[in-house]
């Protein structure tokens, strides 16, 4: 894939000792991922790398923002990212991952990091992301609401989902407390 070469360590080459990479995350790199999720963002990620002789240690740390959808309005949403990620890298037989130790071919040079990057920043989403109460778009929210199960649902302050009581189960509830 050379779309991604650009994150592509060379681990063969690399010398004994510690090693350092930076890497600019943006709208196109979540493009050229096909990702479904981040519509765009702008992350900083630094790598650190430690190679010992037998085995590389990757820190990652990422900073940044991407944009995401909301849940309830559909509009762009930023969410900050602040994480970092750590992974052992070493040579074997064949592919293998478990317990944060990555187990590579020995025929693979390099290693293509792009992947995890990815994936540790697609991690930080949240479930459910919806924008803080009163900042969503007031037509679409509006929209929401008239095709809702209850018409007078209205944002709460705290995005707690509408726990009014219903008919049906108060009569049940009844035969309970006449025991």
């Amino acid at each position: 894939m050379g779309k991604f070469t650009a994150y592509k360590l060379h681990l063969k080459g690399l010398p004994i000792g510690n090693h350092h990479f930076e890497y600019a995350v943006d709208s196109v790199f979540f493009k050229d991922m096909e990702s479904a999720d981040i519509r765009s963002g702008n992350v900083k990620v630094d790598l650190d790398l430690k190679y010992d002789g037998n085995a590389y240690s990757l820190d990652f740390t990422f900073k940044g923002e991407i944009i995401i959808a909301c849940d309830r309005c559909l509009d762009d949403m930023p969410l900050d990212i602040d994480t970092a990620y750590n992974v052992i890298v070493k040579y074997g037989d064949e592919y293998d991952e478990k317990d944060n130790v990555l187990i590579i071919p020995e025929s693979d040079n390099y290693l293509n990091v792009a992947y995890m990057i990815y994936d540790t920043i697609a991690l930080e989403i949240p479930l459910r992301h919806v924008h803080p109460a009163g900042q969503c778009n007031k037509e679409m929210a509006a929209k929401l609401r008239s095709h809702t199960a209850d018409a007078d649902l209205e944002e709460t302050d705290n995005d707690e989902e509408y726990t009014g009581s219903d008919p049906r189960w108060d009569a049940l509830k009844n035969l309970l407390d006449n025991e």
